[in-house]
């Protein structure tokens, strides 16, 4: 009752001020707490700097390469959450959570909107051409893929999650093309692939049980029943793909190592966590909120991170 009663307040305060949008609206806008996503960018430079394989070290001016794809990422995605806005204006007024967004609170102007997606796209296109052209072009097909999810393939049950995460795989590729030289591994684009599949699922399987009256039509779609099922598939498929990945004959070759092994508790971990959330707890509406505030799974990650230093370290 409380957090209705703040939403609300929220929401009677965004009806005063109608209009009238300031600095922090039009951040609110660009959605910096997903952001988050484009870390995914960064993995191929990480991998790539303790390959052993490689004939040449990297190239110094790929640690800056790589960030700035990250933030043209940045830029474009925003661009495209505010072009989503857009288009479920109506839907996102009736939503409990969402009608407090800058656009569907109608206090960021419609043509402001539209000049802002014009202008973030615009830019970040722009931005791209001072990297390689693949990076380009990887853009170019995410902004397409985008533009037709939000307009017809969001409303369709299931593609919709294979979507969001063909995203995540794009932002791994984008990452590897930005700097020549580097090849990224299908193992990493697998496993990229079905840990956003997994957290779409959880997403939807959130949204079916929580909102489904106030949400978008494709969760009729759904069964809830069904969706257990995948997510437990998923996050199985999830494992089993990493586990094979560090245990590879060319992943070993690769990083000059076995004992990358020795990671995979901590993906376990991660999964397990992320299923309590989602099943005992009710979360998993935001993975890019849980995965920034659960203290778990942060200290998971600190210690699967560290762990791969000091694996990768002591094999140079």
């Amino acid at each position: 009752m409380n957090t209705l009663a703040t939403e609300e307040n929220k929401h009677q305060s965004n009806l005063e001020r109608k209009g009238h949008p300031v600095l922090m609206d039009y951040v609110h806008a660009l959605r910096p707490n997903q952001w988050t996503k484009n870390i995914v960018v960064l993995a191929a430079l990480f991998f790539a700097f303790w390959d052993r394989s490689r004939g040449q070290p990297i190239d110094s001016t790929a640690f800056l390469k790589v960030p700035f794809a990250a933030f043209i990422f940045c830029i474009i995605s925003s661009g495209i959450y505010i072009l989503n806005d857009i288009k479920d204006i109506n839907v996102d007024r009736n939503h409990p959570v969402k009608k407090n967004r800058p656009i569907p609170a109608g206090i960021i102007p419609f043509s402001r909107a539209w000049a802002m997606v014009f202008v973030l796209l615009g830019c970040g296109l722009t931005a791209s051409f001072l990297l390689p052209h693949l990076f380009t072009a990887v853009m170019v097909t995410y902004i397409i893929i985008q533009i037709v999810y939000s307009y017809g393939l969001k409303q369709v049950a299931f593609v919709d999650v294979l979507v969001i995460a063909s995203g995540f795989v794009l932002r791994a590729i984008a990452g590897a093309v930005a700097i020549p030289g580097i090849t990224i591994s299908p193992w990493l684009l697998l496993c990229t692939f079905l840990l956003a599949l997994f957290l779409a699922l959880c997403k939807r399987r959130h949204e079916k049980f929580s909102f489904e009256d106030a949400h978008r039509p494709s969760l009729e779609k759904y069964d809830q029943h069904l969706l257990d099922q995948l997510i437990a598939i998923v996050s199985a498929c999830t494992i089993v793909s990493y586990a094979i990945y560090t245990l590879w004959p060319k992943t070993v070759e690769k990083f000059g190592t076995h004992s990358l092994g020795f990671t995979i508790p901590f993906v376990v971990f991660g999964i397990f966590r992320y299923l309590d959330l989602v099943y005992r707890h009710e979360k998993g509406d935001r993975p890019e909120i849980i995965l920034l505030t659960d203290l778990p799974l942060l200290t998971n990650l600190a210690l699967y991170a560290f762990s791969l230093y000091v694996i990768f370290s002591l094999h140079l």
